[in-house]
């Protein structure tokens, strides 16, 4: 009898930070879709409920994409953090919080890049 002791290159599934990540990803996108049609976003400018549609709309292809464990997920998220981080910074709204959250999102991404397709 033997046993095979070697690691698989790629465990199959989901990890389990993938899976809370995008649950609480498709829960934020389903709380933007208020905002959009509220007089605060629209007092911020004409421009900003249709960016922020926008944003949504990629932050959902985003979500599908992570669950569905790819890499053009990971890269996509990660160009609309610097996005969003310039836009942030041109209105003056600029936190750390506004890096942070979406850092920690793309360090558990490319912690998981390998396992990505």
């Amino acid at each position: 009898m033997t046993v095979d002791s070697t690691p698989s290159s790629a465990p199959a599934g989901r990890p389990i930070a993938i899976t809370i990540l995008c649950i609480l990803s498709a829960l934020g996108v389903l709380f933007v879709i208020p905002v959009l049609f509220s007089n605060i976003a629209w007092a911020i400018g004409a421009w900003y409920p249709p960016y922020l549609a926008f944003t949504a709309i990629v932050g959902a292809a985003c979500t599908v994409g992570f669950w569905m464990m790819r890499r053009w997920a990971l890269y996509l998220y990660t160009a609309m953090v610097v996005l969003n981080q310039v836009v942030l910074l041109a209105m003056g709204v600029w936190n750390i919080m506004a890096l942070l959250i979406p850092a920690i999102v793309v360090a558990i991404g490319f912690a998981y890049h390998a396992r990505m397709r």
